[in-house]
């Protein structure tokens, strides 16, 4: 709940009004597993959030280990269905990836989640219980809504989740701590961009509008021109970060003239691109390239003025690919 929720629930229940911020305290802050540690509300308050409701705590199902420190969480959502988050440190930095949505939608040819279709978009207990029930959650520096699902289609969700996580009374989290990520749900851009501080990031993996719709369907409703067009009004040259996560799949659109098109479409745009190497799924026609390749196509990027770097890969001996384990796990 917000805090305007949770003093409309203070209200319900005869409760004082101040006590609405304790209570966040409580579940924001302190993380508790039971309302009986919120020991500065009377016995009489306590008894009465009993009786009317839950914290929406559920614990991991599983947990799996890489070799490079990386770990993926299974979760079950409140509707009984399972989603994925994976834990990404790295030395002092320490990345949540959290799901928005069980399954997905958008059907992009590349990714696993893809595949489920979309089962339901999770709720604001769904989204920030992967993160209160991680075992890492204290260590957390950074949040990335890049887990399953499109989080502009779930915008119900996703923008008081981020109010809890970056309001005083809620988590307290910097927004600069925050990217969501999108395919490009152009017709929710500019509500996200108006009430949001938080990073984002546009997933665009091919500048070309034909051949972007052989990959990622949201093309035909939603073309990356118009979401470019979009972001161009917009000032990202102070704290807010605009990147481009562009996963390179080796012969289809690392030539020449991607990168080309690329600086028309984005030009105008203070931003980034990130090169991510295509992550194996099964039964997928796509490869990545040679690092070689990469380190090229960033190189190219770059001398033509786009700030470009290369992601790195990580836990790919435990299926961290977006979907992987919930689709394995729901095979089972």
């Amino acid at each position: 709940m917000t805090l305007v929720e949770l003093q409309q629930m203070c209200e319900e229940l005869h409760l004082p009004r101040f006590a609405a911020k304790q209570i966040a305290r409580w579940l924001y802050r302190r993380h508790i597993t039971s309302i009986d540690e919120m020991t500065d509300i009377s016995a009489a308050g306590r008894a009465a959030l009993k009786e009317h409701f839950s914290l929406g705590l559920s614990a991991p199902l599983r947990e799996s280990r890489s070799i490079d420190g990386t770990k993926k969480y299974l979760f079950k959502t409140s509707e009984g269905a399972l989603i994925e988050s994976a834990y990404i440190p790295d030395g002092e930095r320490a990345t949540l990836c959290v799901s928005s949505q069980a399954g997905c939608r958008m059907g992009c040819r590349f990714c696993a989640t893809a595949r489920q279709g979309l089962q339901h978009s999770l709720s604001v207990a769904d989204i920030l219980n992967q993160i209160i029930s991680l075992p890492e959650c204290e260590r957390l520096t950074n949040l990335v809504f890049m887990g399953m699902g499109e989080p502009l289609d779930n915008m119900e969700a996703l923008l008081p989740a981020l109010e809890i996580l970056t309001s005083e009374w809620g988590f307290g989290w910097s927004p600069t701590r925050i990217t969501v990520s999108t395919a490009g749900v152009a017709k929710n851009l500019p509500e996200f961009l108006d009430k949001t501080k938080v990073h984002l990031a546009v997933s665009l993996h091919n500048p070309f509008h034909d051949e972007r719709v052989e990959i990622m369907p949201i093309e035909r409703a939603f073309p990356i021109a118009d979401v470019a067009e979009i972001l161009r009004r917009y000032d990202f040259s102070h704290q807010r970060r605009v990147s481009f996560e562009y996963i390179v799949m080796s012969g289809m659109n690392d030539s020449p003239r991607h990168i080309k098109e690329l600086c028309r479409l984005l030009n105008g745009i203070k931003c980034r691109i990130n090169l991510i190497r295509f992550h194996k799924i099964p039964d997928s026609p796509y490869f990545s390239p040679e690092m070689a390749q990469m380190e090229a196509f960033r190189d190219t990027l770059t001398s033509r003025g786009i700030m470009t770097t290369i992601r790195a890969s990580r836990g790919e001996d435990i299926e961290a690919a977006c979907g992987l384990l919930s689709t394995l796990e729901t095979k089972k």
